[in-house]
């Protein structure tokens, strides 16, 4: 690496950075889809248990009884919430893709190589 040019070592310095960033942004996308997953499930569970039954949830290390319409409506907030998160990630692993595929091209036309 350190015989290659300065612009091409730049290059692959920046495309190191932009895997690293996906690598990042995928790891968020998988912790916040297991989030909605949960957060489903759980509305789901809610769902089939009767209004007046005993609902508790989860605040830091204790559990504190809530009424049930108002843990569903949390929730719900929860999932709209994960969901737009989210698409701001999609968007940006996108970016990142395109800017990956961009710096590849360019370093495959500086050291002569065929482009795919």
């Amino acid at each position: 690496l350190g015989q290659l040019p300065p612009q091409v070592q730049e290059r692959f310095q920046r495309l190191q950075n932009l895997q690293t960033t996906l690598q990042q942004l995928l790891a968020q996308k998988q912790q916040i889809e297991m989030e909605k997953m949960e957060s489903e499930k759980a509305i789901k569970t809610l769902k089939e248990v009767t209004a007046d039954s005993k609902v508790f949830k989860s605040v830091g290390a204790v559990l504190v009884e809530r009424p049930k319409d108002d843990v569903v409506k949390e929730l719900d907030g929860r999932i709209d919430f994960l969901e737009m998160r989210l698409k701001v990630i999609v968007k940006q692993e996108d970016k990142t893709k395109e800017k990956m595929t961009g710096i590849q091209e360019a370093l495959q036309k500086e050291l002569g190589m065929p482009t795919q």
